[in-house]
């Protein structure tokens, strides 16, 4: 992993730290905040890198040297990094932390410390870190992590420079989920319901995604095919399967997802398809539905989904969608 590579999901991000590497005007301490799955870990690795690395070509570290294989192995003595598994990061960890900061450097007189979901330090923790980003010793770099900026007292934001990691486009979610074995039908569909990587993988988890994308196209064979026999399949199987508030959410998103497929058909936009293992069916629904249906579809999908946010009872919510699915 290296500049060139990271530029590609994170061009903002990376811009502004080359330019400052370049111009050997690093901070020293930053707090990168975005979702998960955007990056922040590697970039800061990579800035890692370039901080020790004596053989980089402007700001490229050369990632062959003895700091680079290291900090990519996590083992370099004058890289520490801070992650838990627990609730919290607490107070002694920083301090431990700091009393390895107030060491010189092993082998030189840099020192990084990364700290990882930093939204987890108690507020005595939060505390102690503060001393050092007030007043760093020596040629010190540290980079906090954060999915949840709002969570970071104030005291840090202000001491330390904020970069905001962009959500992954769903392309690239797509990408990084085959990377992690899921397969492109179910990788594409969840792209369009979450920007996060890690919410996606759990999604894509003991087939979830694949069993829900199922039950929309039971669904909208049920509408089209036996209308009357809808308001059992919603009863036996829409309900059942999306127990949670949450999960009908992503049920109806996926709804839309089929019926917005549809529209991109009719107007040759097929490129965009999320149910690209439906084509064909897609197709024979393409030429039995007009635009302005559609689009009364999707409006019928987007007004349950709001009512379902006004706490409308879940089951009395989709009986009426069906409702407004089948006139016309």
């Amino acid at each position: 992993m290296n500049w060139e590579t990271l530029s590609l999901t994170q061009p903002t991000v990376v811009k502004m730290l080359t330019n400052s590497l370049r111009k050997d005007r690093l901070a020293h301490a930053y707090l990168f905040e975005g979702g998960r799955g955007s990056g922040k870990l590697e970039v800061a690795k990579v800035l890692t890198k370039s901080f020790f690395c004596e053989n980089k070509m402007d700001e490229e570290p050369c990632l062959s040297c003895g700091d680079c294989k290291r900090i990519d192995s996590g083992n370099h003595p004058d890289v520490h990094i801070i992650n838990t598994d627990s609730q919290s990061i607490k107070v002694d960890q920083i301090r431990h932390l700091k009393k390895e900061f107030s060491f010189r450097g092993v082998e030189s007189k840099k020192k990084v410390y990364l700290v990882e979901e930093a939204e987890k330090m108690t507020i005595g923790a939060a505390n102690s870190i503060l001393k050092f980003l007030e007043e760093p010793e020596g040629e010190a770099l540290a980079v906090l992590m954060t999915t949840q900026f709002h969570r970071i007292i104030k005291t840090i934001v202000s001491r330390s420079q904020v970069i905001s990691f962009a959500p992954l486009a769903p392309e690239q979610l797509v990408d990084k989920l085959i990377g992690e074995g899921v397969s492109e039908t179910d990788a594409k569909a969840v792209s369009q319901i979450t920007y996060d990587l890690e919410e996606a993988i759990q999604l894509c988890q003991d087939n979830w995604i694949a069993q829900a994308r199922n039950k929309v196209i039971q669904l909208v064979d049920e509408i089209s095919m036996r209308p009357k026999h809808a308001f059992i399949t919603v009863q036996e199987a829409w309900m059942p399967f999306f127990k949670e508030k949450q999960d009908m959410q992503l049920g109806l998103d996926l709804l839309m997802i089929w019926y917005r497929d549809i529209l991109r058909l009719q107007i040759n936009d097929d490129s965009q398809i999320v149910y690209i293992d439906q084509i064909n069916k897609l197709q024979e629904y393409s030429l039995k539905l007009s635009q302005k249906k559609l689009g009364s579809n999707l409006q019928a999908v987007m007004n349950a989904k709001r009512r379902l946010d006004a706490n409308t009872a879940p089951q009395l919510l989709m009986e009426q969608l069906l409702l407004r699915l089948q006139e016309g």
